[in-house]
């Protein structure tokens, strides 16, 4: 791998496309690359998160325990979302199967568990850890979109697997951003049909 970076830049790419592992070229305008640069973006915004939790973001309302937990948790994230990218890039290549999902679900249940139960729509924003959250949360779903017209278009470029992680990473991104709130949920900012009033007043 060393080797194989130890020259940024090739020009190669001057010309709009790309190579691939088995040496073809393809444009970068082609939707596969939309779905790659979706994932990298999203896999960028987690990073995000996870240095907002590993600077403290968390220390005010959650246990040490809790800080540790999510940081692996989103560290094991990263690690899924480039292995999905390997996928795009190599399609014989698996990296994730049914055994993440399940890990993804499980972590969805064990935070939802500690949540009290939602009455509202919930605005994207409160905290800047919360908000981050969201903007991955929004970013996953674009991701999920994006991969969905990739099978339909390719079926053979992109796993099943592939799409159900995105799918239920968006979940967990929701519920992450609630598990992210202090004890009063002080920073999860739910919709209020009264904020608009004045407007329709004004008529």
């Amino acid at each position: 791998m060393g080797n194989r970076l130890s020259k940024i830049y090739t020009r190669t790419g001057d010309d709009g496309s790309t190579g691939m592992a088995d040496g073809s070229r393809v444009s970068k305008a082609d939707i596969l690359f939309g779905v790659m640069g979706d994932i990298d973006e999203l896999n960028s915004h987690i990073g995000m998160v996870r240095a907002y939790v590993q600077q403290g973001a968390l220390s005010a309302f959650k246990t040490q325990t809790d800080e540790s937990e999510l940081s692996e948790a989103l560290a094991i994230i990263q690690h899924l979302l480039f292995n999905i990218g390997g996928e795009l890039a190599m399609p014989e290549y698996e990296g994730v199967n049914s055994t993440h999902i399940e890990w993804l679900e499980q972590q969805i249940d064990a935070m939802n568990a500690t949540l009290a139960p939602l009455k509202d729509f919930i605005l994207p924003t409160g905290s800047l850890l919360v908000s981050q959250l969201h903007v991955a949360r929004s970013v996953c779903r674009r991701a999920e979109r994006q991969a969905v017209l990739l099978q339909q278009a390719r079926p053979h470029a992109i796993r099943a697997t592939a799409i159900s992680l995105i799918n239920r990473l968006s979940d967990w991104l929701f519920v992450a951003a609630r598990f992210c709130t202090d004890p009063e949920q002080v920073s999860e900012v739910l919709w209020d049909s009264q904020v608009l009033q004045n407007f329709a007043s004004d008529k």
